[in-house]
């Protein structure tokens, strides 16, 4: 769900895909490895407003006159929370702005809990990708996965996978790999897959704490942070794509599509990242929060990292900012001595800056936690799949 910023100067169109919180951070489920919603406040926790959500939608097709696709992601928190009423609208606002011939794509991320038949008939109707959060089977799922009152959340995402399938709307699973279940890649893959999914994303939980116990910000942050006992080790994540991979590769390449697996192919083959985490400039993926503020990425909605307000600046000319821009390339310009010399510098750009906190050997830089994870799937996946980099080209 990501792309790159393309053409933000001398007047051409800007190509974004930034996503919004129309709830901002509420959410009906407790995980407790959700970032987002420990985090310190940065706006009130509400549905945005009609005028905030006219402003976004006009703000962005307008930016992107000419192209033949907009996209428009929806994610929390949970963003099922701002009611069908508020999505019917964002829907009818598009139809609007939107230039002729253009097309419109909406992705929404959700936990699935609050779905019902209404909402996968919406969700089907008008070709929302439906990302589904599902950790794996019940016993990798349920025990991070509550709700307000304790209560498990499998089972009802299950059952919201069954709605929106019988509804023809189109689901992508989003499997979050934590302490739980990183030792579990084939269990969970071939779960999955048994629920009849066949576009997958897996995410590492890479988290700290501070002393109080809150979730700790993005590096440099607080020296003294400890990793969640959440976090998997830092080969976990490795070990648990090289299991899915290997399981994949044997039956279901080709009929399977492993977000990271496409990324990874397309790395060999030379062509360029669509996923942020992997790309040398991270200036791709700003957030809208519930009340109009724009930040520079959704791991850095923080005080520090507000670009403005799109109902007091356009949304054009924050991401097209100076400031967005250095934020961008502080990853690549930040890069540690052994990343420049990593055989796999190419697949992963150093990974996501918010996972740089291990110090480098000359302690003038940080590593990514997940270094060893990449390099352990880089190359257990190099001969794997460089034959679908060939056919790429």
């Amino acid at each position: 769900m990501s792309s790159r910023l393309d053409g933000v100067a001398g007047g051409k169109a800007l190509r974004f895909h930034a996503m919004a919180k129309p709830a901002s951070s509420a959410c009906n489920l407790r995980c407790n490895y959700c970032y987002y919603l420990h985090r310190p406040g940065t706006a009130p926790a509400g549905r945005m407003s009609r005028e905030v959500l006219e402003a976004w939608v006009r703000q962005t097709l307008e930016a992107q006159r000419g192209a033949a696709e907009v996209d428009f992601g929806w994610q929390g928190g949970e963003p099922t929370l701002a009611g069908l009423d508020f999505f019917r609208d964002a829907v009818a606002l598009q139809e609007r702005y939107r230039d002729p011939g253009c097309e419109v794509r909406n992705a929404l991320q959700t936990n699935g809990t609050l779905l019902d038949a209404g909402w996968a008939a919406f969700l089907a109707e008008h070709r929302f990708l439906v990302g589904l959060s599902l950790d794996g089977p019940a016993r990798f799922h349920d025990p991070l996965r509550r709700d307000r009152a304790g209560r498990a959340s499998h089972a009802r995402a299950m059952r919201a996978l069954d709605l929106l399938r019988r509804a023809g709307a189109e689901v992508n699973s989003l499997t979050v790999v934590h302490a739980l279940n990183w030792r579990h890649g084939r269990e969970v893959y071939r779960f999955l897959r048994r629920a009849g999914l066949r576009h997958m994303q897996f995410i590492p939980v890479v988290e700290r704490l501070r002393g109080d116990g809150e979730f700790a910000g993005p590096p440099p942050g607080d020296a003294r942070a400890v990793l969640s006992p959440w976090t998997p080790p830092p080969e976990g994540f490795g070990s648990f794509l090289c299991e899915v991979l290997d399981d994949w590769i044997g039956a279901d390449a080709g009929s399977v599509f492993v977000q990271v697996f496409e990324e990874y192919v397309a790395a060999l083959a030379g062509l360029p990242p669509r996923l942020c985490v992997l790309s040398p400039d991270c200036s791709s993926t700003p957030i809208v929060e519930a009340n109009g503020d724009v930040y520079a990425c959704d791991h850095y909605a923080y005080p520090g990292w507000r670009l403005g307000n799109l109902l007091e600046t356009p949304v054009r000319e924050l991401l097209a900012s100076e400031r967005q821009r250095e934020f961008g390339r502080a990853k690549c310009e930040a890069l540690a001595a052994e990343c420049r010399r990593c055989p796999f510098l190419t697949a992963c750009a150093g990974g996501c800056p918010k996972h740089r906190f291990v110090p480098s050997a000359d302690g003038r830089s940080a590593l990514s936690y997940l270094c060893p994870s990449y390099r352990r799937f880089f190359a257990h996946g190099a001969p794997r799949l460089a034959p679908f980099a060939c056919a790429a080209w």
